[in-house]
């Protein structure tokens, strides 16, 4: 519902002050590596063409992945662990093997940044992201067990939480 307010302290404390932070110095570190690739030189990495050429798969991997999701999930997106008011559980598109492709479809594009940058800057900062997110992936399926009980437990059985089960 657009204008819910949504209690994104939830996520925890140490998530709750760090995981934005993290992004936008992702995001930073970024922008200057795009606008002015010399700014970032002294995080450069020599990486063979080769390795940069598998990010730029891995970041049409990601966009993909992340298109699929979100059509997927539709008006369900937050930026926080809290449910809506009218939220479903999505089971459909990549939610039928994983639990989390958006975060899936996040990591591909935060480790292609970082290896078609060459840069351990923006790996560090993707890899800060990432550690945060999964950590408060375990509160946010605390709560969608809350939310939808056996259904939600029943998923968790059939899906993996970022790679498919077997």
């Amino acid at each position: 519902m657009p204008g819910e307010k949504l209690d994104r302290a939830q996520e925890g404390a140490l998530v709750y002050f760090t995981l934005r932070p993290a992004g936008v110095l992702f995001a930073a570190g970024l922008a200057a590596w795009l606008l002015h690739p010399g700014a970032l030189a002294w995080a450069s990495v020599p990486l063979p063409g080769k390795v940069r050429a598998l990010g730029v798969a891995a970041g049409l991997l990601g966009g993909l992945l992340m298109v699929w999701t979100l059509h997927h999930l539709g008006k369900n997106l937050t930026d926080t662990v809290v449910t809506r008011k009218d939220h479903t559980l999505v089971q459909t598109g990549p939610y039928r093997w994983v639990r989390h492709p958006f975060y899936d479809s996040l990591a591909l594009l935060l480790l292609s940044a970082s290896v078609v940058a060459a840069n351990a800057f923006l790996a560090l900062a993707g890899t800060a992201v990432l550690i945060l997110i999964a950590i408060r992936t375990r509160r946010e399926e605390e709560l969608l067990l809350a939310r939808f009980g056996n259904q939600y437990r029943a998923y968790t059985i059939r899906t993996g939480r970022f790679f498919p089960r077997p």
